[in-house]
């Protein structure tokens, strides 16, 4: 398996990925997602590709002060063999090789096996709170409403 920038060619892929793994909203739009982390200069997205295609992925990016971590997916056959942690282990030498002294992620509540799996590479829930807000006025009203 190799762990690399996520090739023109597998986009589509990724995205189906992100979608099968219960990744995506309909309030974000995966391949523009995508494309702003593969245009962007403090982000890129990471692929485990196999003989058979392509295995799992990771968005990584910085903010200069931190490193973020999205998109992270495993196609169901290939889970438990090491995939998921390869892919954190490059998303975290991704962003400590641009000098960046730590990563945050998100995982949602209630997915404690999520949660379980950063927590077994060595994350901690941080005493933050996350507070978001949409530019959309529709989409504003409905986190609103």
């Amino acid at each position: 398996m190799i762990v690399d920038r996520l090739p023109e060619h597998l986009c589509e892929d990724a995205v189906a990925l992100w979608e099968d793994a219960g990744l995506t909203r309909p309030w974000n739009d995966p391949r523009a997602d995508l494309a702003r982390a593969l245009a962007g200069p403090s982000s890129t997205v990471l692929a485990a590709v196999e003989e058979d295609g392509l295995v799992g992925t990771a968005m990584v990016g910085h903010d200069g002060h931190r490193g973020w971590v999205y998109y992270v997916a495993v196609r169901p056959s290939h889970r438990g063999r090491g995939l998921g942690r390869a892919l954190m282990a490059a998303c975290e030498q991704w962003v400590a090789e641009r000098g960046i002294p730590k990563m945050q992620l998100m995982v949602r509540t209630g997915n404690a096996g999520t949660r379980d799996f950063y927590e077994r590479l060595g994350y901690a829930v941080q005493d933050t709170v996350v507070l978001g807000k949409f530019f959309d006025p529709q989409r504003q009203a409905q986190q609103s409403g």
